[in-house]
């Protein structure tokens, strides 16, 4: 094989690609003439590698996670891997079932960065060092032609607009998915700064800011906070009177009235859609310091989201109102949300822990066995974690596998300790669970005491489950 004459082949059409899926189509299509292998292009999109380019095989995986297979491993690493024998290799990610060895390299760009992976994969004999040296060398030249192209391919707004979607139907509470719509408008309109306002039986209300709001939303949020419900009860009603609204980027044109708060607050650009039924919904603006003209794709993505966060939300508030319909939980014999809604509103700061307590893998459960058999890890898990806790401690059932233990402790790490008692009981029982910890601050309300559990729960989650975390005090 003459790895010079494939090198030259295979780049000889790069500098005339002129998008960066079409650099890697032409590399995948000439290196295949040459390589009698499954050869593959992964690029970093979003958060996961998709699959760009690729020939010699019946199906590949679209997109891949950046920590799963081969490729996942070497685009972490940033290093070549060379697998003569891919059964020993538990990394290894089945397209054929004949593929014996892989060869897979970073696709760098100019700085040395991984933005993706080159992988070849044999079914027969061959010569993987040479292969290694000749794949790094086009991976290298494929690299700086597609950041000369301006980079790996971006998500459409399309899909930017379904990802959002799921994470807004997944969110635990309103605060989470007020926080999810926003970081959504923003993203999918490619605006600055977004808001919600939502109507509520005291009036229109703000819905919760972003985590770190950025200066224009700031400013509008205090803006609108001082123009006073009655300036936001008719910016809602002209929304759901006359539908969406945008500005058209043109300067030296006056807004209406209802709108002076924005352009007091800096805003040059703005999209308004109505969310929700115009008896109890609200309004999502997005808004941007630069004039701008957005376009109807825009809007109507942005309406499009609007209505999946009124969908959920709506969601969200039904299941709350069942809960605290339920006095106790007839599965279990716990106290459920009534009670522990009384009992929390009453916590002491630095003193009263609440444990978020959730199941692992408890969706499995009901999937493989039935919900008969889910039932009874509740009723099981119940019992364990009631016997591991402290004469006086409380544990209530507060969603179908969520528990959240209310204790009184004299230091924080008295708290953590019981935590991994219950986790240790779990265990003894076959089962796993994940465990957040928080204690009430002064002046915080019940609510955020429980989020910042939660928020601690979910980090354990993310970090493998079967743990504990303690939420910063």
């Amino acid at each position: 094989m003459d790895h010079q004459r494939v090198i030259r082949d295979v780049t000889v059409r790069l500098p005339m690609a002129s998008t960066a899926a079409e650099a890697c189509q032409w590399t995948v299509t000439a290196l295949a003439r040459h390589a009698p292998a499954t050869i593959s292009v992964l690029l970093q999109v979003h958060d996961g590698l998709r699959c760009v380019a690729a020939t010699g095989s019946w199906q590949v995986y679209s997109t891949v996670p950046p920590d799963t297979g081969i490729v996942g491993r070497v685009y972490a690493s940033g290093r070549t891997a060379v697998v003569p024998d891919v059964a020993a290799d538990p990394d290894y990610i089945p397209v054929r079932p004949d593929v014996t060895s892989e060869v897979c390299v970073p696709v760098l760009d100019p700085a040395g960065r991984p933005i993706g992976v080159l992988d070849l994969q044999w079914s027969e004999p061959a010569d993987l060092v040479a292969w290694r040296d000749t794949a790094e060398r086009l991976a290298g030249r494929l690299g700086a032609r597609i950041v000369a192209l301006g980079g790996p391919p971006a998500e459409s707004r399309s899909e930017k607009l379904l990802r959002h979607a799921a994470a807004l139907n997944s969110a635990p509470t309103e605060w989470d998915l007020m926080h999810a719509a926003i970081t959504a408008a923003r993203d999918v309109s490619t605006l600055s700064a977004a808001v919600l306002v939502l109507a509520g039986r005291q009036g229109p209300r703000l819905g919760a800011p972003t985590a770190a709001p950025g200066d224009l939303e700031s400013r509008i949020r205090a803006e609108l906070a001082e123009a006073g419900p009655e300036t936001l009860s008719r910016m809602i009603s002209l929304a759901h009177r006359y539908g969406a609204g945008y500005t058209l980027g043109e300067a030296g044109h006056p807004p209406t009235d209802d709108h002076a708060p924005l352009t007091r607050a800096g805003a040059r650009t703005l999209v308004a859609v109505p969310v929700g039924p115009s008896d109890g919904g609200g309004l999502l603006l997005v808004a941007d310091e630069r004039l701008l003209r957005p376009d109807p794709t825009t809007v109507n993505l942005v309406e499009l989201l609007a209505g999946q966060a009124w969908n959920a939300l709506d969601r969200l508030r039904t299941l709350a109102r069942l809960r605290e319909q339920a006095s106790s939980d007839p599965l279990t014999g716990l106290r459920h949300t009534g009670p522990f809604g009384q009992r929390i509103a009453a916590a002491t700061p630095g003193r009263t822990a609440l444990l978020a307590i959730d199941v692992d893998g408890f969706k499995n459960v009901n999937d493989t066995y039935g919900h008969q058999a889910g039932d009874r890890v509740l009723v099981g898990l119940a019992r364990a974690l009631e016997g591991a806790l402290r004469h006086g401690d409380e544990l209530y059932r507060i969603g179908g596998d969520e528990f959240v233990a209310v204790i009184e402790v004299n230091r924080p790490e008295e708290a953590v300790r019981i935590a991994e008692r219950l986790t240790e009981a779990a265990r003894r029982i076959g089962r796993t669970i994940s465990v957040g910890v928080a204690l009430p601050r002064p002046g915080e309300s019940p609510d955020l005491t429980l989020r910042r559990a939660d928020q601690a729960l979910y980090r354990v989650k993310r970090e493998g489950r079967d743990g504990v975390h303690l939420s910063a005090a």
